[in-house]
């Protein structure tokens, strides 16, 4: 049985469980104050959240919130980073950092999304897609360009019909004037 302060903890780790839609798991050791700092900083930017907890308080609230156990994954000093937004931007700042000469290292060791468990290489997939906005652009372009070209098959004859009555009235003209 946890003691109250514990449990006040899980407690707080259940409540970030269940705004967040994401959780990725990473390994600090080796990282200065100062460049964890600067990790929090653009996770934060990106809609996310990193939390340093013990590893046993993390299991008991992941069971609590009926996430899957990521066992492989929770040994070590581990940072949680909590995505509260786009999954894939968080992801993408994580890796971002870890790019950084001298950031190596913070290890991404895998993540919790939806119900499953991604490893580190799908982590860095998910990474390494175009932020939501830009599918949905993409999205909106591939349902709008049949349409475009619709739309100006339809409208061919009706440019052909104006140009032609335009032509003739040019030549109307030019034989009045003459």
């Amino acid at each position: 049985m946890p003691t109250q302060v514990k449990r006040t903890k899980i407690d707080a780790l259940v409540e970030l469980l269940k705004k967040s839609n994401g959780v990725f798991i990473t390994e600090y050791r080796g990282l200065t104050v100062k460049k964890i700092n600067d990790c929090r900083r653009q996770i934060t930017q990106a809609g996310g959240e990193m939390k340093v907890c013990k590893n046993t308080l993390m299991r008991i609230a992941l069971t609590e919130c009926d996430f899957p156990q990521a066992s492989e994954l929770d040994f070590g000093p581990n940072a949680y980073v909590f995505s509260y937004g786009d999954v894939a931007a968080v992801a993408k700042s994580i890796r971002d950092f870890t790019k950084v000469k001298g950031n190596g290292a913070l290890i991404v060791k895998g993540a919790i999304l939806d119900g499953q468990i991604l490893s580190k290489e799908e982590v860095f997939a998910l990474a390494d897609l175009p932020s939501r906005e830009v599918l949905l652009t993409q999205t909106v372009r591939a349902i709008a360009s049949p349409l475009q070209g619709l739309v100006n098959v339809l409208s061919a004859p009706t440019k052909g019909l104006v140009t032609c009555l335009a032509q003739i009235k040019d030549k109307k003209e030019k034989e009045t004037a003459a």
